[in-house]
């Protein structure tokens, strides 16, 4: 199967044309049978790649299909690279992305036909894009699925493009990808500058001779972690994330779930070899990962849009991701990745479910009692809101502790914080729970007579990613369990390149269960007491005042972007615009045009029909013409 690993982004770009191309002339169900069926179809295919890679001895594989660029003795290859991670990455990305499409099926119902279809079709092309970024084998071919991801997320974030508002927010984010992609893009150059290829084994094979905290390599693992903080949605290149909220809720699952925002973590375990000889840029990844995690996390706590909780939530979680590379954990970061894409999608599927028996609503202030309307959605959030606070037995919990203890046998600090957002994970989304779900219904009668369960195609995703939830975290149980850890075991032969420059850090189980057994306790105290708060809540009307109307205002930083970098950049562009442009340029360029115009006209007067002054011309052209020659 491995040698048709190209049919696996090649029938979700098949789902792309048929639906695109099809899009006046296809009927609804069909649209969907085509757009679902073709990811689903890519899932089957990778599933039969996992099994052939998860044999004992398998070698990564390279399948070539054809040479993409050949300049003097740089070569780049279309080929991809079928290995442990990009197998992982490929499971996760079409078993996460078929259940949002069939979700989608229901969900985007309501639209027309010809809309519907453009849906399906933009869809179909995000996976197409994802799928080439993890499966290329050198970095141009990631930095096509790299840049395939951000248009897609431009289209889908802008789908209802009559609403100015939502146009902003998918221009945003295009441009803020932008600026992080000029950083990657830039560390390719310099990468084919040093090493003469991008190719993955032959830039790690050039790169390890070169030492640790070797300059180039220091260079190159910035300028590339520049673009993985813009896609991935770091410290400062966050802010898009949230407002990303703008497109259908499907779509921000797709975005911040299984996707795109996994993109900079792929990249960076994909290069762990050249991270793992650069410590001083993994310290920058940890210590901007965990400012991230926590800086969300306050965001998060006071933010009453249900789809912008789960946003901040989510940049929050990807915080921890580049803690644990930051820390070198590269296998703990995979497993969140993971983790994450099950919870996340469902939470946001989950959120999905209510906006739409709520008639659109998204301010939870006005939802409330939903337990007893819809009883499937309500047991299915409550898992993704358990399985992401951490709670034992989930799959959040053995990730979430994994990333935890890892920083802990690297820096107690860094463990100490990293506690302090989890416990502030496990508080803001039992707070968005209590007040969804329990109490007493706050919005209208019209609303309340409204509420019913979602149909079949929302609710059984649901399920599904329940269930993943709860049992996804079991394939990498840590050995103080008295386990293997099966997907530390099976991403091994990825991450051994890097392991003879890794520092060792190991913890006895003791001291494992210890931190096990804190964490644990202390998010349980803290559901507990968003229970007390929050269980019977009421809306008081009252407004935010002090850190709670700072965090609510997520910290003022759109308004300091905009204080500091948009009204600048916008007073610099007028200023060349009315002055260099109109002033300068404008008046130079008109001025040559009217100072042709003025001279041909006087040159005109020269032709007046008298054929004495014709001679008299004649005459004092002889004349000119023999002081010059007598000059000479």
């Amino acid at each position: 199967m491995i040698n048709l690993v190209w049919l696996v982004p090649f029938l979700p770009l098949l789902g792309f044309l048929v639906n695109g191309l099809g899009r006046r002339f296809l009927s609804k169900s069909l649209v969907g049978f085509i757009g679902s069926g073709s990811v689903l179809a890519s899932f089957v295919v990778s599933l039969l790649i996992f099994f052939e890679v998860k044999a004992p001895g398998f070698q990564a594989q390279v399948v070539h299909l054809f040479n993409f660029i050949s300049v003097g003795n740089l070569h780049i290859p279309f080929a991809f690279q079928v290995d442990q991670l990009s197998a992982l990455f490929l499971l996760v990305i079409t078993g996460v992305g078929t259940l949002i499409h069939i979700y989608s099926t229901s969900y985007m119902h309501d639209e027309s036909d010809e809309s519907f279809a453009r849906y399906f079709a933009y869809l179909n092309l995000f996976v197409f894009s994802m799928l080439i970024l993890v499966l290329g084998a050198n970095y141009v071919m990631m930095f096509i699925g790299w840049e395939g991801v951000g248009l897609c997320s431009y289209l889908l974030i802008g789908f209802w493009f009559k609403n100015t508002s939502y146009n902003n927010a998918a221009k945003k984010a295009f441009i803020m990808n932008r600026i992080g992609d000029l950083g990657f893009l830039l560390g390719i150059f310099f990468m084919i500058m040093q090493f003469g290829t991008v190719t993955f084994p032959e830039v790690f094979a050039k790169a390890a001779p070169l030492g640790m905290n070797s300059p180039v390599l220091v260079a190159i693992a910035m300028l590339m972690f520049v673009g993985a903080m813009g896609k991935s949605a770091q410290i400062p290149l966050y802010t898009w994330l949230p407002d990303a909220m703008a497109g259908p809720t499907p779509v921000s699952a797709l975005i911040h779930a299984a996707t795109m925002v996994t993109a900079g973590i792929y990249m960076i375990a994909r290069s762990n070899v050249i991270y793992t000889l650069a410590p001083c840029i993994q310290m920058v990844i940890a210590v901007i990962g965990l400012a991230t995690a926590l800086f969300a996390a306050s965001i998060a706590l006071k933010q009453n849009d249900i789809k912008k909780v789960l946003a901040y939530s989510t940049v929050s979680q990807l915080g921890y991701m580049f803690l644990a590379l930051g820390v070198g954990a590269y296998t703990a970061a995979v497993f969140h990745v993971m983790t994450h894409a099950f919870f996340k999608a469902l939470l946001f599927l989950g959120s999905g479910s209510v906006i739409h028996a709520m008639g659109g609503e998204q301010d939870i202030r006005k939802m409330g009692g939903l337990k007893k309307f819809m009883p499937t959605t309500n047991w299915t959030f409550l898992v993704g809101c358990l399985a992401i606070a951490g709670i034992p037995g989930f799959s959040g919990f053995f990730s979430k502790d994994e990333i935890l203890a890892q920083a802990f046998a690297n820096n107690p600090v860094l463990y100490v914080l990293g506690l302090a957002g989890a416990l502030m994970t496990a508080f803001y989304m039992f707070r968005l729970y209590y007040i969804t779900f329990s109490g007493s219904f706050r919005g209208t009668h019209e609303q309340e007579h409204q509420l019913h369960e979602s149909p079949a195609a929302i609710t059984i995703p649901l399920m599904i990613l329940a269930v993943l939830s709860i049992f996804g975290g079991y394939v990498g149980l840590p050995e103080v369990f008295g386990v293997k850890n099966l997907l530390a075991e099976y991403l091994a032969p990825v991450f051994a390149p890097s392991a003879p420059f890794a520092t060792a850090h190991h913890l006895s189980h003791s001291t494992e269960w210890m931190l096990m057994g804190l964490s644990s306790a202390l998010v349980i105290v803290f559901i507990l007491i968003a229970r007390g708060k929050f269980a019977n809540y009421t809306d008081t009307g009252k407004e935010n005042t002090g850190l709670a109307k700072v965090l609510e205002n997520k910290w003022y930083i759109d308004e300091l972007y905009e204080a500091v970098i948009v009204k600048p950049l916008y007073e610099l562009s007028r200023f060349f615009r009315d002055t260099v442009e109109k002033a300068g340029i404008d008046r130079l360029v008109n001025g040559i045009g009217r100072s042709v115009q003025w001279g041909s006209q006087q040159i005109r007067l020269v032709q007046n029909g008298q054929v004495g002054f014709y001679i008299f011309a004649m005459v004092i052209g002889m004349i000119v013409l023999f002081v010059i020659g007598f000059l000479l």
